[in-house]
This record gives C-alpha cells, sequence and structure tokens, in this order.
C-alpha cells in the first residue's frame, strides 16, 4: 500500500517557560497510521478515523472538496458525496488532526494513482469515468479472489448490454448498511433484505448503482477497465467457502450452482460455509 504522509500540524512546538533562558522544549506529536483497506465505504472509514483519534466528522468532510469534483469524472448533477474517490492506502497523520485532513490526503492520492488515467478505457466500454469507477467499486465488494475480478468486470458489463439487472448482492448490503447507519453487515441477506426499496437494490432496479458502493483499489479499476473477453452472465459464491465464485452462461447452470451453495449454508447452520481446503 501507499503510504501518504501528511504536512506537519501547526503548535507542534510548545515553549516548556516564556520567561526561561533554557531552550524550549520540543513537543512531537504522535504519528498515526490510519489504515484503509480496499473496499471500505465512507461509514466504515469514519468508524476507523474516530477509533484512530481523529477529530470532526470525516462523514461531513467526504461530502464534497475543492480538491476533486466528481463531475469531472462525469457524476450526474447532486452526486451526494465522495464515495469511490476516496483512495485506500495507508496514511500517515498526527494524533489529534482532523478528519478532513484524512479525506484530503485521500483525495491526492487518488488523483496521483489514479486520475484520469482510465478514461479511455470508459470510453471504450461505453461508460464515464464515474461509471467505471462504480464498476469498480462493485467489484471490489464482490470478489473475494484476485482471479475472479475481470469476470465478475465482465458478468455485469454482459447484463448491462442486455438490459438485465446485475444483481449483484453487495449493492444491497450496501444499501441496508446506509440505511441503517451501521458500516459492516455480515451473514446471507434475508428475502426482506432482497426486497429493499431503494436504487441501490440491483435485483428491482437495472442499470450501475447511482454511486459507487466502495472505494475500490487499484487492482479493481484495472478489472473494471480490462474485463475479460467470456460469455459468463452470472456468477455465485462457491459451495466451498473458500471464497472463488462459479460462473456460468444460462440461468439453468447458475441455479444448480446457487441450490448448491443454499445446501451448504442450510448444512452450516445457515451461516456461511467454512472453505476446509486451506
Amino acid at each position: 500500500m501507499v503510504v501518504v504522509v501528511a504536512a506537519l500540524v501547526a503548535g507542534g512546538v510548545v515553549l516548556a517557560n516564556s520567561r526561561s533562558h533554557t531552550h524550549p522544549a520540543v513537543t512531537t506529536p504522535r504519528v498515526l497510521k490510519i489504515v484503509i483497506p480496499e473496499g471500505s465505504t465512507r461509514l466504515q472509514i469514519a468508524r476507523i478515523a474516530a477509533h484512530d483519534g481523529l477529530t470532526g466528522s470525516y462523514l461531513d468532510a467526504s461530502r464534497s472538496s475543492p480538491l476533486l469534483s466528481p463531475a469531472a469524472y462525469g457524476a450526474p448533477p447532486g452526486t451526494p458525496n465522495l464515495e469511490g474517490f476516496l483512495f485506500p492506502a495507508t496514511y500517515e497523520l498526527y494524533a489529534g488532526d482532523r478528519a478532513a485532513r484524512l479525506v484530503e490526503e485521500q483525495l491526492v492520492a487518488f488523483s496521483e494513482k489514479v486520475g484520469h488515467s482510465l478514461d479511455a478505457r470508459a470510453r471504450a466500454l461505453h461508460l464515464t469515468p464515474y461509471e467505471l469507477l462504480t464498476l469498480a467499486s462493485l467489484i471490489e465488494r464482490e470478489a473475494r479472489i484476485p482471479g475472479d475480478r475481470a469476470k465478475i468486470a465482465a458478468v455485469i458489463l454482459n447484463r448491462l448490454r442486455v438490459g438485465m439487472p446485475i444483481g449483484v448482492d453487495a449493492s444491497i448490503y450496501y444499501a441496508l448498511e446506509m440505511s441503517r447507519g451501521e458500516p459492516t453487515l455480515t451473514g446471507e441477506l434475508t428475502r426482506a433484505d432482497l426486497q429493499i426499496d431503494s436504487p441501490y437494490n440491483t435485483r428491482t432496479h437495472k442499470g450501475l448503482t447511482p454511486t459507487p458502493i466502495s472505494n475500490p483499489g487499484l487492482a479493481s479499476m484495472l478489472a473494471a477497465a480490462h474485463p475479460d473477453h467470456v460469455p459468463y452472465m452470472y456468477y455465485v459464491a462457491a459451495a466451498d467457502g473458500c471464497g472463488e465464485h462459479k460462473f456460468s452462461v444460462t440461468a439453468a447452470e447458475f441455479e444448480a450452482d446457487a441450490a448448491a451453495y443454499q445446501a451448504a449454508v442450510a448444512a452450516n447452520g445457515g451461516r456461511p460455509p467454512v472453505c476446509r481446503h486451506r
């Protein structure tokens, strides 16, 4: 991961006694290493920032910034926040720094590491750069192993081309997390969850989500920009619980794979299956 070093905080030097002739005592602010994993959401990063001792509201700070305009990447008017542009990396700040400083460093890192470098690939895929970033965010939260990323990108794009709902369950988790203010939901989605009334429900709404659903890393951005050339239309988590997905072309193949996964869930007491092969 890239380490981005914040500028020095004002007020780091403290005079021990303004009337003393001794040299002033220097206090060194404690350095914080703020680790933002790939695929983190604004809600998750806000929790990390608060836990690590940053001050102020990360959620407020990450709504907008003069450092980066989503509209420059093709985001529609009214885009509510900077989700997707908050580059995941390890950042060094000082204890007591503002959460807004972390946002600034993330946006600078995005501009330096990504910027408009993928614009040409977005055009080739008939997407705006913002839509490509949204695709990458879906891949980031769906893929569990690196080899699945470009295949998942292909499935989503194949479905978009024929007008099918993309059916990405990670987007439903995101909708639930936002509606409940809960940064991380785990476990299997219920039937009621799958019917949530939200534009992020990609089972009931066609097209990509209105915004990115995470802040993707470079690997997922590259997978979005360079999807595999495969005819797959479906995928589902493999029944062995080891992170791979089973990809298929036909609905019948998918239904068989999905049934195998559901059987594995049932055999594990309603919880996701546990990998036994590693």
